[in-house]
């Protein structure tokens, strides 16, 4: 079949294309930016590349010989006041070019709404769901709750709570229902349904064999993870404070932690139906589905994480805008060192920050971090999606890779600290020598006064840096 896949960068669309291509079948790919395109797809011949943002469409620019199409479109971590409006006008531009196509089919990944309380961003779900309804195609919803995967927010999330906190006071949502479904059987249910007309024009709640309350979820991963934990839940803190509370305990963003304690606040509890049977389908329990992430995790073959979408950080443009380094009105602290083994050096480029560290002076950056978080930033807590591998759009700490080429020897990062001003890092060998550029565009007197008072840490910090990429 000839699919047509929205989000394409994005946690789930990135798995599901590897899955569609396994299947055989074509994909026309929509992404805002060409810079952008999954390496592991960007090669494959059966994969075609359309530029495309559905809150400016353009009229044609998707082929009409389409059979289907997935619309995978979402973000919990935006921060936009117009949030719904938003949703709605991107989900009815993707109507209205869809239906100007052959499709017969859009599939769509919703999230459990039976709750009679909604929180804002399952409401914005359902609202979806109806605007995509169309005499001219037909709609297959499934509708999700937590999703337990390698990258997934929720993952990583209850991940940093567990691994870091032996006791916990914790907010009273932590006793809130909720049917965890692993990643994989969510690729299920989204490849199996392409082309069966029983789903047509229906919408399923896809979920997991357990009823697990938040907290049974942090004790299960603790007790995957061989770890003995402690939680107490109390009535008395706010959603403000719990959203507080989840920003400064993990990696997420503010914005992304108040979405997710408004939504944890809902009972996620799916309605019975026969789609399990319909697609040939036993969904896995959360410990198998926790597990199974671990073993992605350990050997270093996490394909997609939700750190890595622009949402989750302060870069909204797109990369083409910051690939060329400004030459003018800049502040620059520039290095250069004999480099004796290139491959050597170019491995440890491409493993730096996350787990391993700046290699100099790591307390500081560390503290860079936690100045960061205290002012709202991202901080150093997203670290990076692969120890070894990167490619343009990767979150590292709180950068964002915007250039990647290792045939090239050169790569180059985009500051999300919150800053006076816009920054980048490069790493680049040429003719044996490697140069690291660091360099800052100040924005008024306070970004002058913010480089002049970081300017006695680089002698040390960025002179280490570069001593240890190219010293054995």
């Amino acid at each position: 079949m000839r699919i047509l896949i929205t989000g394409t960068t994005g946690y789930i669309a990135r798995r599901l294309a590897l899955q569609l291509l396994e299947d055989e079948h074509e994909l026309i790919c929509c992404v805002r930016d060409l810079n952008r395109i999954p390496d592991e797809i960007e090669d494959n011949p059966r994969c075609s590349f359309i530029k495309l943002d559905f809150l400016d469409p353009e009229p044609g620019k998707i082929p009409k010989d389409i059979d289907a199409a997935y619309y995978l479109i979402h973000s919990m971590s935006t921060n936009s006041d117009d949030f719904e409006d938003l949703e709605r006008q991107c989900a009815q531009n993707f109507k209205n070019l869809v239906e100007a196509t052959h499709c017969e089919q859009v599939i769509y990944l919703s999230g459990i709404v039976n709750d009679k309380s909604l929180s804002k961003h399952l409401k914005s779900r359902l609202q979806v769901e109806n605007t995509l309804k169309s005499e001219r195609y037909a709609l297959t919803t499934f509708r999700a709750g937590i999703i337990v995967g390698s990258g997934s927010a929720s993952f990583e999330i209850i991940r940093d709570i567990v691994e870091k906190l032996p006791f916990m006071v914790t907010p009273k949502w932590l006793n809130t229902k909720t049917q965890p479904l692993g990643i994989r059987d969510v690729l299920t249910f989204l490849s199996g349904g392409l082309g069966k007309k029983e789903l047509y024009n229906k919408a399923f709640d896809i979920y997991g064999p357990e009823v697990l309350t938040y907290k049974q979820m942090l004790l299960q991963f603790a007790e995957v993870r061989g770890l003995k934990r402690y939680i107490v839940t109390l009535p008395v803190l706010t959603p403000k404070l719990s959203s507080y509370w989840l920003y400064f305990v993990t990696s997420t963003s503010f914005q992304l932690a108040s979405a997710l304690v408004d939504s944890m606040k809902v009972e996620v509890i799916g309605k019975p139906s026969d789609i399990n049977k319909i697609i040939g389908i036993e969904p896995m329990d959360y410990k198998t589905a926790v597990n199974l992430a671990f073993q992605r995790i350990e050997q270093n073959t996490v394909v997609s994480s939700w750190k890595d979408a622009v949402s989750s950080g302060r870069f909204k443009d797109q990369l083409s805008k910051h690939i060329e380094i400004p030459q003018y009105g800049c502040f620059k602290d520039v290095r250069h060192r004999k480099v004796t083994d290139e491959t050597y050096t170019l491995n440890k480029i491409w493993a730096i920050g996350g787990r391993t560290g700046w290699y100099s002076f790591n307390g500081l950056w560390k503290l860079r971090g936690y100045m960061d978080k205290l002012f709202g930033g991202v901080g150093l807590r997203r670290g990076r999606t692969s120890d070894t591998y990167l490619e343009a759009g990767d979150a590292l700490d709180f950068w964002r890779v915007l250039y990647a080429n290792k045939d090239e020897k050169r790569l180059l990062l985009f500051a999300e600290m919150r800053l006076p001003g816009e920054a980048w890092l490069e790493f680049k060998i040429v003719k044996g020598q490697l140069y690291q550029r660091a360099v800052f565009r100040p924005k008024g007197v306070w970004g002058r006064l913010y480089w002049y008072s970081v300017l006695p840490f680089h002698a040390f910090v960025f002179s280490g840096m570069i001593n240890a990429l190219v010293n054995k």
